[in-house]
């Protein structure tokens, strides 16, 4: 399973929750005035808009028409805002062997600067809400707003900063495919590494000239009232990337939901970062032991309207503050 332990700080293991909300309130973020002036620059209704935009290409489900066209927009995108882009096409088996045609995108900032650091985020939808509280959606496909689309938006709005103001680091962005195509709880065969594929791939063939010094991973950072911990994979291979993180949220005042200690075992694209690639990778993801991940997770309601922009904003400052 994409989440293979949910450890809290006892020995206990806790079960995902499949619990939905109908509405989500988009409580404004709360922190203290940042002197970081390129922190100011990130817009996060231009963050949204970037959400927004994948998801009316619709669900964005390996191997469909809307997975094709939000491929082009995010490579036009990356191009446009100043990137050097790669376009890293291969086919990867699923679960259930069916071959999918998976496009991890790459866009290089300022090549020349050796002092580098790479962000991830998966910009798939999964073909399955299977937590959906109702049994006849579980077949269809999440629409993935805050789950793929959301780290993807603070990326390009961090890309459309980057271009006005050059950055202090070189900085690395990629959006990783077939991450979320894992087997559902009706598939009954047992099966293995069958989440991130895209990075599975990306991680034994790396498109980097200079290796990053660290990276930082989003993934579900656009939710109400957001809890973001430090997953026992990022403590055990990245602990110096999240105290970068995580200090740097402390400092500006988001204390509330950067919250310095371990929670969770999270099987997330930044397991085989750190694994495989080498690359010490810090995962932001929106999850805590009482409730597992947001109410919208692997449902009909993960869409647009349930995105909080000040979250985005958040996520967004935070990593812009950290390459200027």
């Amino acid at each position: 399973m994409k989440i293979y332990a949910f450890l809290a700080i006892a020995f206990g293991v806790v079960a995902c929750r499949g619990e939905q909300k109908t509405e989500v309130a988009n409580t404004p973020v709360e922190a203290r005035a940042y002197t970081c002036e390129e922190a100011n620059m990130f817009n996060q209704d231009s963050a949204y808009s970037f959400v927004k935009k994948q998801c009316d290409f619709g669900a964005r489900v390996p191997n469909s028409a809307p997975h094709e066209a939000c491929a082009s927009y995010l490579s036009s995108e990356l191009k446009r805002l100043g990137a050097e882009v790669t376009e890293q096409k291969t086919t990867v088996t699923a679960y259930d062997g069916t071959r999918l045609n998976a496009n991890n995108i790459i866009g290089t900032f300022f090549p020349e600067k050796e002092n580098r650091v790479i962000f991830f985020s998966h910009w798939d939808s999964r073909p399955y809400c299977d937590h959906d509280p109702n049994e006849a959606n579980h077949r269809k496909p999440v629409m993935g707003a805050n789950d793929g689309a959301s780290g993807v938006g603070v990326l390009l709005e961090l890309a459309r900063v980057m271009q006005q103001k050059e950055p202090k680091m070189g900085v690395d962005i990629v959006f990783l495919d077939a991450e979320d195509y894992g087997a559902p709880y009706f598939f009954k065969k047992e099966v293995e590494n069958d989440w991130c594929l895209g990075s599975q791939f990306w991680s034994k063939h790396t498109h980097y000239k200079v290796k990053p010094k660290y990276g930082v991973l989003l993934d579900m950072v656009g939710g109400n009232d957001p809890t973001f911990f430090i997953d026992k994979v990022t403590a055990r291979y990245a602990y110096s990337a999240a105290s970068r993180v995580w200090s740097r949220a402390q400092e500006m005042g988001y204390g509330k939901y950067f919250i310095p200690r371990e929670e969770g075992m999270i099987m997330d694209d930044h397991y085989y970062v750190n694994i495989w690639a080498g690359i010490p990778t810090a995962d932001i993801i929106d999850f805590n032991a009482d409730r597992g991940f947001p109410t919208t997770w692997h449902t009909m309601n993960d869409t647009p309207e349930n995105i909080n922009s000040s979250s985005l904003g958040m996520v967004g400052r935070i990593l812009t503050s950290l390459i200027y």
